[in-house]
């Protein structure tokens, strides 16, 4: 059975990093954009990766510009807004896309595993979320508009499960 951990990506400096590093741990990955609406996410994120990171939870970041163009910078610059304006210090990936056919097979795994509203495979926008257990089963798909703060209570249950 293929999991979140079977996939490789790219960081957002272009090192390859298989996802295997992160087998055992709570994963919190979400679609991100630094000139969206939900941009001040990140400090939510960042909060619930510094509150839970040593309890095992890793947020992961995964830059789109599929949505508005709202991503429209390289990598390094990316990195560099997320680190100045919100502190980011969880892993961040190169820029993806997550629909299409372009859609990186992570994100077509996750889509699979965690439908969206009325069993619909597609992301909506910048923000979605996906949380993902420790044996790397997606869970659970939050909306953009699920502020990061209101999914401590799941990431808390997926930690002591």
């Amino acid at each position: 059975m293929t999991t979140a951990f079977d996939f490789t990506v790219n960081d957002i400096h272009g090192k390859p990093i298989d996802r295997a590093d992160y087998k055992g741990k709570v994963l919190l990955i979400v679609n991100t954009a630094s000139k969206c609406g939900f941009t001040p996410q990140y400090q939510g994120l960042q909060q619930l990766h510094e509150r839970y990171h040593g309890d095992g939870l890793v947020v992961l970041g995964f830059p789109c510009n599929q949505f508005g163009r709202q991503e429209p910078a390289p990598n390094e610059q990316i990195a560099q807004f997320c680190e100045t304006n919100f502190g980011v210090s969880f892993p961040l990936f190169a820029k993806i896309e997550v629909n299409g056919d372009g859609a990186a097979p992570l994100y077509k795994h996750l889509k699979q595993e965690a439908p969206g509203v009325l069993g619909t495979s597609g992301i909506k926008w910048n923000f979605t979320k996906f949380l993902v257990s420790r044996d790397g089963q997606t869970i659970r798909r939050y909306a953009p508009t699920d502020k990061p703060e209101d999914l401590a209570k799941d990431v808390e249950e997926m930690l002591r499960a």
